[in-house]
Order: C-alpha cells, then sequence, then structure tokens
C-alpha cells in the first residue's frame, strides 16, 4: 500500500514541474507581447517566485512572480516585475526608463 503513496509523490512532483515550465511558457509570451506593444526591446525573462495561494478574486491558484529585462533605448537595460495567477496576466510593474 506504501508504493501508492510514492508513486503519487512522485507523480505529484513531476507534475508540479511540468506545471511550472507551462507558467514560464506563458509569461514569456506575455513579456513579448508587452515588450511589442510598449515598443521595447525583449531581452531576458527570469522567474523571482511561485506559491500556491488563495484569494477571494482567483481562489485557489498558483501565484509567480517574474524579472523581466527589457531596452528602451536600444543600448541600456531595464528591469520589471511580472506577476501571474495561474496562466493569466495579472500585473507588469514597470519603473520609469530612458526612451
Amino acid at each position: 500500500m506504501e508504493n501508492i503513496y510514492y508513486l503519487l509523490v512522485v507523480c505529484l512532483v513531476f507534475w508540479y514541474f511540468i506545471y511550472l515550465r507551462k507558467v514560464s511558457e506563458a509569461a514569456l509570451i506575455h513579456a513579448n507581447r508587452y515588450c511589442e506593444q510598449s515598443q521595447l526591446q525583449f531581452i531576458a525573462i527570469a522567474r523571482r517566485s511561485s506559491r500556491l495561494t488563495f484569494n477571494k478574486k482567483h481562489g485557489l491558484v498558483w501565484f509567480s512572480l517574474f524579472d523581466i529585462e527589457f531596452s528602451g533605448d536600444g543600448e541600456s537595460s531595464n528591469h520589471a516585475t511580472l506577476s501571474l495567477y495561474g496562466l493569466k496576466l495579472d500585473n507588469v510593474d514597470v519603473p520609469p526608463y530612458r526612451v
């Protein structure tokens, strides 16, 4: 009987890594779309954190923060923060940057 529990734990860990990969791909798509709409040059994206959270608007969902690196003038690099609830974009926090 304990073998079933081991198998369940292994499957949950496997599912978790696959789901985080899907979230990363969704964040990349959102970041590219935001940079295209704002006429910015996209450089890189990195996950800051992911956690399971509950709120009244979204319910029980994975909340993820990503750091985006972009350029407004083609020479300097700037950082922004992208937040996702599940696979949906919640907010893009962009500090002032040089155009």
